[in-house]
């Protein structure tokens, strides 16, 4: 099949497929003589793994990892979950960092007065002030 099958078979879209190529996600595609690249179901199933790790907001590195594990048939799982508690560390992180933004935006706001004067806390509190 070409790109825009394989595309449409696997969710990703065409220019990230493109992406993960040149970033050796996937193997380079078979080319036909007229140099179009074609897919077979492997790299549609290798196309849906990456596309179900990076939705689950593992780094373009770890699904690296991923995917030599998941081709290693004598992996330990224990690699899996270590990457798999790993990135969930890092999740729990954002976590914290976003709701740590998101009370000083809560703080900044509620001291501003919304209204047609100059003064604004919010950018007061941008500035540094």
């Amino acid at each position: 099949m070409n790109i825009g099958e394989a595309a449409k078979a696997s969710g990703v879209p065409a220019k990230t497929i493109r992406y993960y190529e040149s970033v050796n996600l996937i193997p380079p595609a078979h080319r036909t003589d007229s140099g179009y690249r074609t897919y077979e179901p492997a790299d549609i199933e290798r196309l849906s793994f990456i596309q179900r790790s990076r939705s689950l907001g593992f780094s373009v590195r770890d699904v690296g990892k991923l995917l030599d594990l998941w081709n290693d048939r004598s992996r330990a799982s224990a690699e899996v979950k270590a990457l798999a508690t790993s990135h969930m560390t890092e999740i729990d992180q954002k976590i914290a960092e976003l709701r740590s933004m998101r009370k000083t935006l809560k703080d900044l706001s509620e001291h501003c007065h919304g209204d047609d004067r100059p003064d604004c806390p919010i950018l007061d509190g941008l500035a540094g002030g």
